[in-house]
């Protein structure tokens, strides 16, 4: 029987959504090409797939893509998609690399209800259409996730107070996902991202039971005039005010 994706409700339809994007990143990575011919050639090829699946399946909805121009009456709108076409252009750009992301995610009314974040490299999607359990943490020590190319000074500082493992890897999809895959128990970036970097990553997560918040705990809010969302805190939520705590003691400069 053929699908029709008009049919899915918005969890499935996100999962299908970032699948077919990432179906067709997997495609372009065999194609040939190399450095930022290969950037560029992705970050086309999924802002097409999905642009073209929104527009067609989801006519009636706002888009906020980092793929494309933002349009500010999204600001009037009840329902946005807030996507990310590749998130961790440059993993994705290093065969076999497999820390690079599709996010797909639906903010409704003033929260987010439904996500997805497809790692294609790896074969798994993780979404709200089906919550992860969070297994027991499997590891003594506290585990973060940061930057393999930039990690902030201050998750240093706050490593050596808490006596954690950092895990370097790519995509801010990757590292959030992590933590609902017991790869991290918390991941703390302050570094500058903008909502589509991790709106489809938290939804997930606090689907899954994560502690998700900007670093002073304060909420994550999204479909915002400005784009910029520049800090966040996901983890398990036993270390929640402990990481919270440290940032307010020492700030993150």
């Amino acid at each position: 029987m053929t699908l029709d994706p008009s049919t899915l409700d918005d969890h499935d339809f996100a999962v299908w959504a970032a699948e077919q994007a990432g179906a067709a990143l997997l495609r372009v990575r065999v194609e040939g090409l190399e450095g930022k011919a290969l950037k560029d050639a992705g970050d086309a090829a999924a802002q097409a797939v999905l642009a073209g699946l929104l527009a067609e399946h989801r006519p009636g909805d706002a888009v906020l893509s980092e793929e494309a121009a933002d349009d500010s009456t999204r600001l009037e709108a009840s329902r946005v998609w807030i996507i990310d076409p590749l998130d961790g252009t440059r993993e994705f750009s290093e065969p076999p690399r497999d820390d690079w992301a599709v996010h797909v995610a639906l903010w409704q009314d003033g929260r987010l209800v439904a996500g997805a974040v497809a790692q294609p490299a790896l074969g798994e999607t993780f979404s709200t259409a089906a919550p992860r359990v969070v297994p027991a943490r499997t590891s003594d020590r506290p585990r973060i996730a940061v930057s393999r190319t930039r990690p902030p000074a201050f998750v240093e500082a706050l490593a050596a107070e808490i006596d954690a493992e950092l895990v370097p890897m790519g995509s801010a999809g990757v590292k959030v996902m992590s933590v609902v895959r017991d790869v991290a128990d918390a991941y703390v970036h302050a570094g500058g991202q903008y909502q589509w970097d991790n709106a489809a990553p938290v939804a997930v997560a606090e689907a899954a039971g994560l502690h998700c918040s900007r670093v002073d705990g304060s909420p994550l809010v999204y479909n915002e005039a400005e784009t910029s969302l520049p800090d966040l805190i996901v983890c398990r939520p036993e270390l929640a005010e402990q990481i919270i705590d440290f940032v307010k003691r020492h700030g993150i400069d």
